[in-house]
């Protein structure tokens, strides 16, 4: 039995064609997934390059500094310079490098009250070892009490309009801390033998 040359190269052009898709599937689609993640990422910088952390609330500040140290990694400089709670700090760090933005809109510079940005709820400001700093601005809950607006490196205050993301509630529990838990805990001293 001969087949004809139009079948030989039908059948050719169909195993290009689910080559081409197997390699778009395998190699195209994932990478393509890893910038759409990246893109919708708060900030883009990775947790070892901050070197300093610094919480403004309304009526408090803390200002923490990264330290040399492996087993206390963070000195709380203000309100009190004392060794710093590595959970709490870490929980913050881990949400501004891995978390992801919900949504964006732009909305007029006059319209951030309305979303709790002016005057804001906390502004966190993170200094970088290469002298750049960055700023995430939270303001109020959404609607539906899941995520929280804010801005992100806000523009200057001339700008007519700005952006506003959608990040997640977690932020608000970050922050919301009595300063004991911001601290190290005291080793609690042995307890004599009877």
């Amino acid at each position: 039995m001969k087949i004809q040359t139009t079948t030989w190269v039908l059948l050719t052009v169909a195993i290009l064609l689910g080559g081409g898709v197997y390699l778009y599937e395998t190699i195209g689609k994932p990478h393509q997934e890893e910038v759409q993640a990246n893109e919708n990422k708060i900030f883009t910088f990775r947790e070892d390059e901050i070197k300093t952390l610094t919480i403004d609330t309304k009526g408090k500040t803390l200002k923490f500094e990264k330290t040399n140290d492996k087993n206390k990694p963070w000195q709380m400089k203000q309100p009190e310079d004392i060794t710093a709670s590595d959970a709490a700090v870490s929980f913050l760090l881990n949400l501004l490098v891995e978390r992801q933005r919900d949504r964006s809109i732009t909305v007029p510079i006059k319209q951030l009250k309305d979303y709790g940005l002016d005057p804001s709820v906390a502004t966190i400001t993170v200094q970088l070892a290469n002298q750049k700093t960055h700023k995430l601005i939270l303001g109020n809950p959404d609607l539906e009490n899941l995520y929280l607006y804010a801005q992100i490196d806000p523009p200057s205050p001339t700008a007519k309009e700005t952006e506003i993301v959608l990040i997640p509630k977690e932020f608000q529990y970050a922050i919301e801390r009595d300063l004991a838990e911001w601290k190290e805990p005291e080793p609690e001293p042995p307890k004599p033998e009877k």
